[in-house]
């Protein structure tokens, strides 16, 4: 895994998880705590509410990019950059400043003026972009988004996500940002759902992963709340994504979000890394995980490689049925008061073919397990 050198700031699976304060300067931003146009009084908020609270980065949005709004253009964003200047310069905290632009030319000026990284809402679909971030050296978290200035994060199938976040490639510090949210009419809670149950596999590209999650409705409907009321599933949630290997999480709530991410980094899996000797385990626990890793290394070979453990408890003939043709397929068999097959998704579909014809009982057992593991 890479680590993202961002000012100073380490971001990688060697550092804490690293917590995105909001700052707001859009007065159609959704969530008011945040927006401020004075920036006397929002530098007093960044300095109390967000680096006060243990803000790591300062991420200052110029416009909402909800999809309900007309898209600002980069003379426009470029007109309010001035109060996101000023808040920078107002404040006496310690932190990264992330400027949030789709726009390479909004990116410059403000890197010109202090800010120290980027946050691009469309993911390099301003082909300009990689090439200033390159240029000036700085950490750019980069959206899942269509090559479309103006429909920003809009990706409308969660298998094409991966491949979205390649667009106009990577910089070498370059933070990868699956885009959690209602970005267009046709994506789904569902999706958001998947994408977040699929979140390891954002790490295949060995490049540390930014979400943001908080008071998503993705979140909210599960426990029918509304945003007021949302920061408990929005924890909950962010504990889950920091030890499924999120590095930044981007937040309103910082001080609650700081101390749900260590809990998700405390009870994350330990796996081996010695960057010296050259070595690191890789965190997968899915076939489609491994898949992304084989085709960042450009290998070949099986894909099927993870292992499932079934227990199987069905009367003695169709048990001893399926042990023995377990044995067949290649599959580990451990029998005592219960049938355990240890084996992978190749090796169960394997055990399929094998048992087909045999007792009625094994045959829709396999079977369930064959359509569990694909």
């Amino acid at each position: 895994m890479r680590t993202v050198d961002a000012a100073g700031l380490g971001i990688g699976d060697e550092y804490p998880p690293r917590i995105m304060g909001v700052l707001n300067v859009s007065a159609e931003s959704p969530y008011d705590p945040s927006v401020f146009d004075d920036p006397g009084e929002a530098a007093e908020y960044v300095d109390r509410e967000l680096i006060g609270e243990g803000a790591d980065i300062v991420d200052v949005g110029l416009e909402s990019a909800n999809k309900r709004f007309e898209v600002l253009s980069a003379e426009g964003e470029l007109d309010r950059l001035e109060t996101a200047v000023e808040t920078l310069e107002s404040t006496s905290g310690d932190a990264v400043w992330s400027i949030e632009t789709r726009y390479h030319e909004v990116a410059e000026a403000a890197l010109d003026r202090g800010f120290e990284m980027v946050n691009d809402i469309c993911g390099f679909a301003d082909p300009e972009m990689p090439r200033v971030c390159a240029e000036y050296d700085v950490a750019v978290s980069k959206m899942a988004s269509p090559p479309d200035l103006e429909r920003p994060g809009a990706v409308e199938d969660v298998n094409d996500i991966y491949d979205a976040l390649e667009l106009n490639g990577f910089t070498d510090k370059t933070i990868v940002d699956p885009a959690f949210g209602g970005w267009s009419e046709a994506k789904t809670i569902a999706d958001d759902r998947e994408t977040f149950d699929r979140l390891r596999e954002f790490r295949g590209y060995g490049r540390p992963i930014l979400v943001s999650i908080n008071r998503k409705n993705f979140l909210r409907t599960i426990a029918d709340r509304d945003t007021e009321e949302a920061l408990p599933v929005s924890l909950a949630a962010t504990s889950m994504a920091v030890e499924r290997g999120a590095h930044v999480v981007r937040t309103h709530d910082v001080a609650e979000t700081r101390d749900a991410a260590l809990v998700g980094e405390e009870f994350r899996t330990e796996r081996l890394r010695d960057p010296e000797v050259g070595v690191e385990e890789l965190d997968v626990r899915t076939d489609r995980e491994f898949a992304r890793h084989l085709d960042r290394v450009g290998g070949d070979g099986e894909d099927s490689v993870v292992t499932h453990v079934v227990e199987f408890r069905l009367p003695p003939g169709p048990e001893d049925y399926v042990a023995s043709r377990g044995e067949r397929a290649g599959i580990g068999v451990y029998v005592g008061e219960a049938l355990l097959l240890v084996g992978t998704a190749a090796e169960f579909r394997s055990l399929r073919g094998i048992v087909e014809g045999g007792p009625d009982a094994a045959v829709r057992a396999v079977e369930s397990v064959c359509t569990d593991v694909e």
